[in-house]
């Protein structure tokens, strides 16, 4: 590994390990601890590459540091989902950006999750379709071995050609790819919530549709959710041993 190299390896790693502080001072447990596990893995790919004994007794420091907060996490989540009293709640406030579906839902996401429910009722205009196609394209792009979506959300009554169409065509693309898209409609449904086959339950007070209209289409924010700017919302997040379903 190359000085120059070594040099980026570090500077990611302490971007993610500084994330992964915030996210466990913000007690958001499960995410921090995915923080903390790809900053260790960058800070060894780091000591690999160093001579200097004493800067590997700092690195070698450094990450027992990080992994004995990491156990502990680990340790805290894992009795909190025994218990079934995990939760954690996150505020999204008005006009903030960073919170792209791969940045809110990629700490829940794990080799063994198969499954994902989604119940929303605003599922039906064109911006919602495109929000429920990204999802679905963050979820592909995991880690995983996704094999099937439902969705339940409400019939767009003054277009439901439209809804339909987008819909069959989505779940036709998700076919090629060897994911089933389960369909289900519903006039009374009122109630958001995302639940993964793993055990994980997202609810979010505005469901997906918690992005704001861009101010352009070659504005930044218009491709990328990340620099998206958002509604205020709450995100809250709990772990049951059965995922309910629909």
């Amino acid at each position: 590994m190359t000085q120059s190299h070594l040099s980026g390896v570090e500077t990611s790693a302490v971007s993610v390990l500084k994330r992964a502080v915030e996210l466990d001072q913000s007690c958001r447990f499960q995410a921090s601890l995915v923080c903390y596990q790809e900053g260790i893995q960058l800070l060894m790919d780091v000591l690999k590459g160093v001579k200097d004994d004493s800067k590997k007794e700092h690195y070698r420091s450094k990450i027992k540091g990080y992994m004995d907060r990491a156990e502990q996490i680990k340790a805290h989540v894992n009795r909190m989902k025994e218990e079934g009293k995990y939760h954690e709640q996150i505020r999204i406030s008005d006009d903030a950006t960073g919170y792209s579906y791969e940045n809110l839902f990629r700490p829940y996401i794990s080799d063994e999750l198969t499954e994902v429910w989604v119940e929303d009722a605003y599922i039906r205009h064109i911006h919602q379709l495109y929000n429920f196609l990204r999802f679905c394209e963050m979820l592909l792009k995991a880690s995983c071995g996704l094999k099937r979506i439902h969705l339940l959300t409400s019939q767009d009554e003054a277009d439901s050609g439209r809804q339909s169409s987008a819909l069959t065509e989505l779940k036709d693309s998700l076919s090629e790819r060897g994911v089933d898209l389960e369909l289900q409609f519903s006039s009374s449904l009122h109630d958001r919530e995302i639940r993964f086959d793993n055990g994980w339950i997202i609810k979010i007070g505005r469901g997906l549709d918690y992005f704001k209209k861009p101010k352009g289409q070659f504005s930044i924010g218009y491709c990328d959710y990340h620099f998206r700017h958002c509604h205020e919302t709450t995100v809250d997040i709990f772990h049951s041993k059965h995922t309910k379903i629909l």
